[in-house]
């Protein structure tokens, strides 16, 4: 054995186990300890407004949206990849859900008057056809990528623009309001045994599914292997491209459903309001211990970091200070974060 082939490792220590720092054995640690000191924080300057039922209702219904987006984003980032159209996918999502209930649940006249005869029947069919235009929008992102190998910032970058456009086109730039209230009755504003709001039960049971996937089965094993070597994935069978265009479709998807909850709970699409979520996403799933170099990832971290978006802006706003603000902060911590994870995987 030659120098380069032996360990660095003291004569002494060789029959023990590597330690690992603390923060690599919980990925997630580092932002909790953030989470709750900022929780602390603006209850503290609040009195206590910020720790309400109602306040922490509202942010943790925020954080929901961006973990539903945020579990696939997790599976993406592994593989070293990228998706700035999440928030354009919502949107558009959103807009032709709310066209589709218009029309179906009743003619123009009884609509007009937010009269719906056909509710039922209406946002059934309109959250179908959300969910799979979000779906249409992730597949588009992933042939791109995956098939023709264009990159993937630069795709994501381009339909950013043209889902959010079409969404304007459709709309005229203003929002579309009639959306069947018992949509929101029943869904939006709705809790399991009066506690816990559908909308976030949802998104841990997505985050659930996530987290078993990526954990216990083949697909998972496959997301880790591509992003740790994909030439390796490749000679190992791997179907890497399809593979990757699935994740893309799937993200779309989620991003649909997002939509779906956005219109459940305010009645109205957002056609000007989600320009944020892709750096939210991203930053839950970096802030969580997922690697943008590939090849690392848990999605435990992910939910502890979709808190993080959620609790700065609506902290902010109890504390008066202009919501602008949210995205800096977010900015560095992210920068913050990327640069420990080069370090570490330097060292």
């Amino acid at each position: 054995m030659n120098a380069r082939t032996r360990s660095a490792r003291p004569a002494e220590d060789l029959g023990q186990p590597l330690k690992r720092p603390f923060a690599d054995r919980f990925p997630a640690a580092w932002i909790t300890a953030a989470l709750v000191i900022s929780v602390i924080v603006f209850s503290a300057f609040t009195q206590g407004r910020f720790a309400s039922a109602s306040n922490l209702n509202n942010i943790l219904l925020d954080a929901a949206q961006t973990l539903i987006i945020a579990v696939p984003m997790t599976f993406i980032i592994i593989t070293a990849g990228i998706d700035l159209s999440v928030g354009s996918t919502l949107i558009l999502s959103s807009v032709v859900a709310a066209w589709v209930m218009a029309q179906v649940s009743g003619t123009p006249e009884q609509v007009a008057a937010f009269e719906y005869p056909n509710a039922g029947v209406g946002i059934v069919t309109g959250i179908v056809a959300g969910l799979l235009v979000g779906l249409a929008a992730g597949a588009l992102n992933g042939y791109l990528i995956a098939f023709l190998r264009l990159p993937a910032f630069v795709v994501t970058l381009a339909t950013m623009g043209g889902y959010q456009g079409l969404a304007l086109v459709m709309t005229g730039g203003t929002n579309l309001v009639n959306v069947p209230p018992v949509l929101q009755r029943d869904f939006g504003a709705a809790k399991l045994f009066g506690v816990v709001p559908l909308p976030v039960v949802l998104a841990l049971v997505i985050a659930a599914a996530g987290w078993f996937i990526l954990r216990f089965t083949v697909s998972g094993m496959r997301t880790l292997a591509i992003g740790s070597n994909i030439e390796g994935a490749r000679r190992a069978g791997i179907r890497v491209r399809l593979h990757i265009f699935w994740l893309y479709a799937l993200t779309g998807l989620a991003a649909g459903v997002a939509g779906m909850i956005d219109l459940a709970r305010f009645l109205s699409t957002s056609v000007e309001a989600h320009g944020q979520d892709a750096l939210d996403a991203i930053s839950a799933v970096v802030l969580g211990g997922t690697s943008l170099f590939g090849g690392i990832g848990n999605i435990p971290g992910t939910v502890v970091g979709s808190l993080l978006p959620s609790v700065l802006q609506n902290g902010f706003i109890q504390l008066h200070l202009a919501p602008f603000w949210q995205p800096v902060v977010l900015a560095v911590v992210l920068i913050i974060a990327i640069g420990y994870d080069t370090l570490r995987r330097r060292g």
